[in-house]
């Protein structure tokens, strides 16, 4: 799965999630500082789903409704980062 993680995507589940074969992109290793509605116009162009933990990409994404990436996944995540976290991410792909 093609996927870019937001700026404030917990680094122990980008590294699980590469670990999990997954072609993953940061925005804090690719383009730290840009704005979300430029993350969105990155995630589309290069048909990533996006991860973060921002809740205001749903109201962004309802707002641009047209070229929009193929996804985005709310991750709230409380207490330990582990690979189940990472595996629930991964499997909302049902093509995988």
């Amino acid at each position: 799965m093609r996927i870019l993680a937001n700026e404030n995507f917990p680094g122990p589940l980008v590294r699980a999630l590469r670990q999990e074969g997954h072609d993953v992109e940061w925005v804090r290793d690719v383009a730290p500082g840009i704005a979300d509605p430029e993350v969105l116009r990155r995630a589309q162009a290069d048909q990533r789903i996006v991860v973060t933990q921002d809740k205001d990409f749903g109201t962004l994404a309802f707002q641009a409704r047209a070229g929009m990436p193929p996804g985005i996944v709310l991750v709230r995540v409380r207490g330990g980062l582990d690979r189940r976290v990472a595996r629930v991410v991964a499997a909302l792909r049902s093509d995988r």
